[in-house]
């Protein structure tokens, strides 16, 4: 199991590195103003945050998922491996839930790490130099929230955090799983990396597209207040407000931002997971844990998954 958290560890710090822009993007198109919008679609959105806020507009936010996304993956990886050591036989079913529970457990810090990171991304939208920064960073604005509303207030979206995640993840490993039985990943095999990087890519597409419409929702929940003013009452009033104005489509916004983001971002996670526990395996084979049942590299649990 310490495999699995390393793993995660490392696999989350190049995932976020590699997709942070995309997602500035994202939640800026999903909680923006629909009678006064600032974007006209993706490109247009990255354009114009680097022209008015410079290329380090793009990384607003990035302090919280460095922190948070690294120990996310850590839990991650280790319940989802730990859960299938515990339910014994490798099925399709059973990798679906093992990363549900993961998923869901790891909810606990997620929901906060977000709020934070929406909360850093809004801030100074249009400005390359903030006049007035609510936030000094990440950690200040988790403090400055909690004085303000508690607990309460830090975990505001937790339960649309736990209705994207829960199922959210357990498409993740349940498609990665699929993904690497068909396309006869073996540790020999020469094209083994570009297998798992198209795995993981298509895995992180699969997980995003099935609960999408919930992150819109949770984002705009989470970035509401921002500038002192509340939309929303709670989950059905922000649906109902968000359908009444803009449509069924309010819930495919930011979803270009997203795809394009998800597919390196969770290429290189579990690719990176994949390839780390290989290798760690290797050298720990004559174990006699590892003797008594016969290494599967590809699964990252011992078989395991991500964001």
């Amino acid at each position: 199991m310490a495999l699995d958290f390393a793993a995660g560890c490392i696999g989350g710090a190049a995932g976020v590195l590699v997709g942070h822009p995309f997602d500035t993007v994202k939640v800026r198109l999903q909680v923006q103003n629909a009678d006064k919008p600032l974007y006209r679609g993706t490109f247009h959105c990255f354009q114009s945050i680097v022209r008015q806020e410079s290329t380090l507009g793009l990384y607003k936010g990035l302090g919280s998922p460095m922190m948070g996304l690294t120990f996310i993956n850590a839990i991650v990886f280790g319940v989802q491996g730990n859960a299938m050591r515990k339910l014994g036989r490798d099925t399709p079913l059973n990798q679906f839930l093992a990363g549900a529970s993961a998923g869901a457990i790891q909810c606990v810090i997620c929901c906060p790490m977000e709020l934070a990171k929406t909360r850093m991304q809004m801030q100074g939208t249009g400005e390359k130099k903030s006049r007035r920064k609510m936030y000094k960073n990440s950690l200040d604005c988790l403090v400055r929230i909690y004085n303000k509303e508690g607990i309460r207030g830090i975990n505001r979206g937790m339960v649309t955090t736990l209705i994207r995640e829960t199922p959210g993840f357990g498409v993740y490993f349940l498609a990665y799983d699929v993904l690497t039985r068909r396309l006869s990943c073996e540790p020999e095999d020469p094209y083994l990396i570009p297998k798992l990087l198209f795995a993981g890519g298509m895995s992180g597409i699969a997980s995003w597209i099935s609960t999408y419409p919930v992150d819109v929702i949770k984002s705009r929940l989470q970035a509401d207040g921002v500038g002192g003013v509340r939309r929303y009452d709670g989950i059905v009033d922000c649906v109902r407000q968000s359908v009444r104005k803009e449509g069924w489509r309010v819930f495919s916004r930011g979803l270009t931002s997203t795809l394009l983001r998800a597919f390196p971002v969770n290429a290189t996670t579990f690719a990176t997971v994949t390839l780390f526990l290989l290798y760690m395996r290797k050298d720990e084979e004559c174990a006699p844990e590892l003797q008594a049942a016969p290494m599967q590299p590809l699964q990252p649990q011992a078989q395991a998954t991500s964001i």
